[in-house]
């Protein structure tokens, strides 16, 4: 699957500082029935967002501005739980495209590069200085794989194979199959 290219995220941040933050609480289980990509924007902390009439909380995620604010600072292990491929989805269709936190799930890691979502694991310290400069400017970089922010910087890593499919914009299918030509003339000297 084809999809924008990430090389740099900036934007604006927004906390949601709880540790533990799981899976079901990003996309809960009833909301896991479509596989349309870009319908999940409302399931998105659905039960944090909307109370049991469908009704907006005054939860802040109600009055977060994605366009501005696409960088979501978490606490420690965010992503953990179950391995719903939907928790990327979600935050995704909510507008969120990149996470920043200590630890992630492993599972949420690997489901959210590849749905072109970048999940930053940083040092503790300089995690806690972004939590105290929420709504500043932060920058995501893929190529020197960093987040900065002021006078911030953290280094963080990904998975080699992860980190050119979010820079080429492909999935791992669409890596192979835009490869295709090599692939051929592989193949055709091989034969010869």
């Amino acid at each position: 699957m084809q999809r924008e290219p990430v090389t740099e995220i900036r934007s604006r941040s927004f906390v949601l500082a709880e540790r533990n933050i799981d899976t079901d609480q990003i996309i809960p289980a009833r909301f896991l029935t479509t596989t349309e990509r870009g319908a999940l924007a409302d399931a998105c902390f659905h039960d944090w967002r909307f109370d049991d009439a469908g009704n907006r909380t005054g939860h802040r995620l109600n009055v977060v501005d994605t366009a501005t604010h696409a960088i979501l600072l978490t606490g420690d292990n965010f992503g953990c739980g179950s391995s719903r491929e939907h928790a990327p989805w979600a935050l995704r269709d909510f507008g969120v495209r990149a996470v920043i936190t200590t630890r992630a799930g492993d599972i949420f890691r690997a489901n959210a590069a590849i749905n072109g979502l970048v999940v930053a694991e940083i040092d503790a310290e300089s995690h806690a200085a972004l939590l105290e400069r929420e709504g500043e400017d932060v920058v995501v970089s893929l190529a020197d794989m960093s987040v900065t922010s002021g006078n911030v910087r953290a280094g963080f890593t990904l998975e080699p194979f992860a980190r050119i499919c979010l820079i080429e914009g492909h999935d791992a299918l669409g890596f192979i199959l835009a490869r295709e030509d090599a692939i051929t003339r592989f193949e055709a000297a091989r034969a010869a």
